[in-house]
């Protein structure tokens, strides 16, 4: 079986894949402090309680954005499972060209995005990741990685919006039913989802017009099913996107 380690600024996503589905996925908020015992502990007992041994597991791979917990995560690999863990970067991935005028910027996350989304479609792709950052990752026809757009996340934006004025108070990430807010809670869901929204439908329309109208549009991350109102922009919506991605890669390093 094969262990994923998706390590984001807000949660590390360990996932279990059994060789035809991910069958488990645990989160951990992320800490960079945080010593690899802390999360053997956590890992261990989430093991425990639904039914896996340390043993099943052959390969593990990591992702993370989080250059502090690459080496922690490495070493949680090799003390629970003895297993020296592919952590990937751009050696990882020499089939998939990235026109960017600096690809090691490129968070490794986009990359294993990119790299499902080609495999699946084998077309231009647009992949929407509504994560702590709402990215778009532009692939071409000819699958290689032309361009990455990035805004602050849909909870990142509520959550700036509160800590910095005083008088607001928490917002639930709730689509409102009219974009005219009338009481503080409904204009920021106004303003920010329904903003965000409209956004996303630009950016989409935007990116076609400069690349191709035929492009395949994939939404993933854990905020994508907040905007359901977005479901018709998208071919698919697919939360494990980076996971198969990483999979993939993990597969062609193997």
């Amino acid at each position: 079986m094969l262990l994923a380690i998706d390590a984001g600024n807000t949660n590390i996503v360990f996932a279990i894949y059994t060789g035809t589905e991910w069958t488990r996925e645990w989160r951990f908020e992320t800490h960079p402090i945080v010593p690899a015992s802390e999360y053997e502990k956590f890992l261990r007992l989430c093991f425990l309680e639904n039914g896996f041994k340390i043993d099943q597991i052959d390969r593990v791979v990591i992702s993370t954005v989080v250059p502090q917990i690459t080496g922690i995560l490495e070493d949680l690999s090799k003390r629970m499972f003895g297993i020296e863990a592919l952590t990937i970067g751009m050696a990882c991935y020499p089939q998939l060209e990235i026109k960017l005028n600096n690809p090691e910027e490129i968070g490794t996350d986009l990359v294993a995005n990119a790299v499902a989304a080609w495999t699946r479609f084998n077309n231009a792709c647009i992949i929407v990741d509504f994560g702590t950052a709402l990215t778009f990752t532009i692939v071409d026809s000819k699958g290689s990685v032309i361009g990455v757009s990035i805004a602050p996340g849909l909870r990142t934006a509520v959550k700036a919006l509160s800590s910095n004025t005083a008088k607001l108070p928490y917002v639930p990430l709730e689509l409102p039913k009219s974009a005219i807010g009338n009481d503080t809670v409904s204009a920021i869901q106004s303003g920010i989802l329904l903003g965000y929204t409209y956004m996303v439908k630009g950016m989409i329309g935007r990116i076609k017009s400069e690349v191709s109208d035929s492009m395949k549009v994939i939404a993933t991350g854990g905020m994508s099913s907040i905007l359901h109102n977005l479901e018709g922009e998208f071919d698919i919506i697919d939360r494990h996107l980076t996971l198969d991605g990483m999979r993939i890669i993990m597969d062609a390093n193997s």
